[in-house]
């Protein structure tokens, strides 16, 4: 079976320039502008780990650089969504997660929610 070049997909090629954030620098600061600009309830600790409450209370986002519980399960971000309905769930990313994808993981979420 063939399909016809207008029923396949196009080639996507990022120049080289643009993807400088496909590996992680190991900092916070996309998620954290993104929180702060959606009004989320965030608290830094004296520890340097992060803690964020969207405005519902429905989801939490925690950047824990400095949390050996994390640490030992290898992950830096803790999502957790409370669902009016279903069952809550959780996302968590590792130490070599992008905080860009981390941010287009949480702008989705809150896109998704707002509809």
């Amino acid at each position: 079976m063939n399909a016809s070049a207008t029923l396949l997909p196009s080639v996507v090629r990022p120049s080289v320039e643009n993807r400088h954030w496909l590996s992680s620098d190991h900092c916070a600061t996309p998620v954290l502008e993104l929180l702060h600009d959606l009004d989320w309830t965030v608290i830094e600790t004296p520890e340097a780990n992060v803690h964020a409450t969207s405005p519902d209370g429905r989801v939490y986002v925690g950047w824990l650089p400095e949390d050996p519980a994390a640490w030992t399960r290898d992950i830096v971000w803790h999502v957790q969504v409370l669902p009016a309905e279903g069952d809550e769930w959780t996302q968590e990313f590792g130490t070599h997660t992008p905080a860009e994808a981390v941010a287009g993981f949480i702008a989705a979420l809150v896109a998704h929610s707002t509809r």
